[in-house]
């Protein structure tokens, strides 16, 4: 979808609706229907001078610990794993070209060409039968084969021209969560989980969310239905920010996945928004990282004194049923923490107030 001069678009859930049918329906036929599930890993590329730095962040700012770190060839990969959650993939060293290098040439990226959470990575019963439907749609992958990794096989789609991702399927053979193929060595490393009052507190990748230009909304969801077996849920409209908070959701998983962008755009520029501004300075990309916690009132100022910077105040409250913040970028990922607790028997995934506060603290980045 794109936009001719001073053409103005406003999206709607009526026409994304009729069009999400149809890809449920495609599914379907396909076969693909129930043959990826939740959300196994994510991959985050850095610069190979922040990699480290990176994966001492995430350990200490989040529940996840380091489970293993090796080396393939130029390739290093630090695991992070929570038992509750999906793992975290922090590599650098990548072989051959980038594929990202392009979408991450932005006035506030560029500075970082081969940093960003690249690939949302899910599980798979069957890939061979997925690479074959995903074929007889089009779809591109990075690899000609599927790779295999030793522990799992793995294949991963092209970088999206919507939102700068790449969605990845993972079969694993034996242990679930084993990555290193015998080729792989120990990489050396003195990084290790640090004692702090949170560390049990914070649990698991709620969701993660990307953001996307207004005119690409609806092809960024509709594209991520068709590579997973996630649906459109619902979206939160803020006007006042010319903004739009969707959530795609599958099933009983764990993991959700939110798309941000503008309700509206025009070829003037006019009335942009936090949401469209962003990705006019960073590019389509992921904004934010959501992870579950406990005690969030005693966790948000204890992240404060430790040196964590934040965009946005504590919002919400007990009686909302909702609690959230939102962490500074982080000057090794470009991505943002977001930490939030839901509590009793909350039966919604946000709430508009806290919607609204959070994307208007989005525009300090």
């Amino acid at each position: 979808m794109t936009l001719e001069k001073d053409a103005v678009l406003k999206n709607s859930d009526n026409r994304l609706l009729e069009q999400a049918a149809q890809v449920l329906e495609e599914r379907r036929k396909l076969g693909l229907e129930g043959l990826t599930g939740d959300l196994a890993f994510i991959m985050i590329q850095t610069e190979a001078d922040r990699h480290e730095a990176a994966a001492a962040e995430l350990l200490r700012y989040t529940g996840h610990d380091l489970v293993d770190a090796f080396v393939c060839g130029e390739e290093k990969t630090f695991v992070l794993r929570h038992p509750a959650s999906a793992d975290i993939l922090v590599r650098t060293g990548r072989p051959g070209p980038n594929p990202f290098a392009e979408i991450n040439s932005h006035p506030k990226s560029a500075h970082l060409p081969n940093t960003r959470l690249e690939t949302l990575v899910f599980h798979c019963r069957d890939i061979e039968a997925y690479r074959d439907a995903q074929l007889e749609r089009g779809v591109q992958f990075l690899t000609d084969e599927i790779q295999e990794w030793g522990p799992c096989r793995f294949l991963q789609s092209r970088p999206s021209p919507y939102t700068g991702n790449s969605v990845g399927v993972v079969e694993f053979l034996g242990d679930t969560g084993r990555y290193r193929g015998d080729a792989c060595a120990d990489l050396p490393s003195s990084l290790s989980k640090p004692e702090t009052p949170w560390a049990k507190a914070v649990s698991t990748l709620d969701h993660i969310a990307t953001r996307v230009r207004a005119e690409h909304r609806d092809p960024a969801i509709l594209e991520y239905m068709g590579l997973t077996n996630y649906s459109f849920a619902f979206a939160i409209y803020v006007p006042e920010l010319n903004s739009i908070t969707n959530v795609a959701r599958c099933g009983t998983a764990r993991f959700a996945q939110v798309f941000t962008s503008g309700i509206s755009v025009s070829g003037s520029g006019e009335g942009e928004g936090p949401t469209e501004a962003f990705v006019r300075n960073y590019g389509a990309r992921v904004h934010h990282m959501a992870f579950l916690t406990e005690q969030i009132g005693e966790m948000d100022p204890a992240l404060r004194r430790d040196g964590l910077e934040f965009l946005s105040d504590l919002v919400g409250s007990e009686e909302d049923g909702i609690r959230q913040s939102f962490s500074a970028p982080s000057p090794n990922t470009l991505l943002v923490n977001e930490y939030i607790q839901r509590f009793g028997d909350f039966d919604g995934f946000f709430t508009q107030k806290n919607v609204t506060l959070l994307t208007e603290a989005s525009g300090r980045q």
